[in-house]
């Protein structure tokens, strides 16, 4: 199990660069498309749809959304940049998402009645699915070497990773027992330091060759690598609601050792509206 976990992420990670920095911004999108697609299907497992047609439907209804996105944001094989005003309203809709889901975590099961519902846990697979989508089209869109793609990934796998070392080596106090007993809170803040150091990092590059940045969008980079870990956790655990909700261990089977697109991606959806929403701010001032 451990050498197929290694080999798929080792695959994962050379594509995801590769893809990153060789694509076109229009064929970027056009690729995260499917990979959406792809964690829409699986969600229709957390709605609780059973046979195939029922989940082709909503996986239809999603990939009907991203073609009315392309048209929405100007995405287009000539364009040189997306609409940044309907991206804004369309992120901050899912950034509030997150922080209602957040609210659900706390009382979770008793509050399940609350939002048990099919129509329910799919809309909240479109809220999670197409902002992220946009989120990450939109940062190779700015930047169209794929670096900041790149470092929104690599933040959130610091996280990841200084959260498992941490909640390994120190781990006894349970971050939320009825969700993820293994999640501790020395694992966040393992996960905390960790991408926070990296993101201290990141902004002196940043800095030195690529941009001065003014003391104001120093502290507002600083801040987003702090609520990168935060979102991070948010998304895990709701996945994990989720799961939970409807009693199945894995998204889906789609990566080997890793189970499926879900389980892989499922804080970085999180993460990301807030992320692009900083960095929006932080280049608009810029200009």
């Amino acid at each position: 199990m451990l050498k197929r976990r290694v080999i798929t992420a080792v695959i994962l990670m050379l594509g995801l660069i590769g893809a990153t920095t060789l694509l076109s911004s229009f064929n970027f999108a056009l690729l995260t498309s499917v990979v959406v697609l792809l964690a829409g299907w699986e969600w229709s497992s957390f709605i609780g749809l059973e046979g195939s047609g029922s989940k082709i439907a909503y996986t239809l209804t999603l990939a009907v959304m991203l073609a009315g996105l392309f048209f929405l944001l100007g995405i287009t094989p000539s364009a040189e940049s997306i609409d940044s005003l309907r991206t804004s309203l369309i992120l901050s809709l899912g950034l509030l998402f997150w922080v209602i889901a957040l609210l659900l975590l706390n009382n979770y099961p008793d509050n399940a009645m609350l939002w048990n519902d099919k129509s329910k846990i799919a809309t909240m697979g479109l809220l999670a699915l197409l902002p992220a989508w946009i989120g990450i089209v939109q940062l190779k869109y700015l930047l169209v070497q794929g670096y900041l793609v790149l470092a929104l990934v690599a933040l959130v796998a610091a996280a990841d990773i200084g959260a498992y070392f941490a909640g390994t080596k120190f781990g006894h106090t349970r971050l939320a027992p009825n969700l993820s007993p293994n999640k501790s809170w020395e694992g966040v803040w393992g996960g905390l330091a960790l991408c926070l150091l990296l993101g201290l990092v990141l902004i002196w590059i940043l800095h030195t060759y690529l941009m001065a940045l003014s003391t104001l969008q120093v502290i507002l980079l600083v801040l987003l690598s702090l609520t990168v870990t935060f979102f991070d956790v948010t998304g895990d655990l709701v996945e994990s609601m989720l799961k939970r909700n409807c009693q199945i261990k894995d998204s889906g089977s789609l990566l080997p050792g890793h189970g499926g697109i879900l389980d892989r991606v499922d804080g970085l959806i999180a993460v990301i509206p807030s992320f692009v929403l900083t960095l929006l701010f932080v280049f608009t001032d810029l200009d």
